[in-house]
C-alpha cells in the first residue's frame, strides 16, 4: 500500500517541482495542454477502475470522473480551436503523463478492495496536487478570460471530486 500511496504522491511532487522549477509563468497554450493532460490522465485512470473494481461506490466514483473530466476536456478543446489556440507540449504535461504512466502499471498489478483503495487514495493526492496548481499557479498565469473562467470552473468541480474521493477513502480505511 505504501507503494501506491508513493506513487500517488510522486504524480503530485511531479506536478509541483515541475511547477515550482519552471519559475517561469506558463502560457495559455501550455495551460491548455497541462489542464487537458491532467484530465485525460484521469479520464485513464477511471477507465483502468472500471475495468477492475468490483466496488460499487468505486465504480460510481469512476464514473463520475471518466464523466466530468471527459466534458471539461471537450469544454477546453472546444475552446482553444474558437480562439485558434495550439496547445503547447511542454515539461510539466510530458512529466504528469510519464508519472501517471507508472502509476498505472502500479495499479494495474493490483486487485480486489487493494486495487480500490489504491486507486481512491492516488485520486486523493492527484486532485490534491491539481487543485493546487490550478489555485496557484495555471489560474493566476492564464492571460485569456475564457480559459481563466474554464479553468476556474474545473478547479470548483475537481474540489467537489477531491471531497468525494476523501470520503471514499475514509470509508475504505
Amino acid at each position: 500500500m505504501l507503494k501506491q500511496i508513493f506513487g500517488a504522491a510522486l504524480i503530485a511532487a511531479s506536478l509541483g517541482t515541475v511547477l515550482i522549477a519552471a519559475d517561469a509563468k506558463p502560457t495559455d497554450p501550455q495551460i491548455a495542454h497541462i489542464a487537458y493532460t491532467a484530465g485525460q490522465i484521469d479520464v485513464t485512470a477511471a477507465e483502468q477502475a472500471l475495468k477492475k473494481s468490483k466496488n460499487v461506490e468505486v465504480i460510481e466514483f469512476a464514473k463520475t470522473m471518466e464523466r466530468d473530466h471527459k466534458a471539461v476536456n471537450d469544454q477546453a478543446l472546444a475552446l482553444v480551436k474558437k480562439l485558434k489556440v495550439t496547445p503547447e507540449d511542454n515539461k510539466i504535461s510530458q512529466s504528469l503523463s510519464t508519472e501517471a504512466s507508472k502509476e498505472l502499471t502500479t495499479l494495474g498489478a493490483l486487485d480486489g478492495a487493494a486495487f480500490d483503495k489504491a486507486y481512491v487514495e492516488n485520486e486523493v493526492a492527484y486532485h490534491k496536487s491539481v487543485n493546487d496548481a490550478l489555485a496557484k499557479v495555471l489560474i493566476p498565469s492564464a492571460q485569456n478570460k475564457e480559459l481563466k473562467s474554464l479553468l476556474e470552473t474545473g478547479l470548483t468541480l475537481f474540489k467537489q471530486h477531491q471531497m468525494h474521493a476523501e470520503h471514499l477513502a475514509s470509508m475504505m480505511k
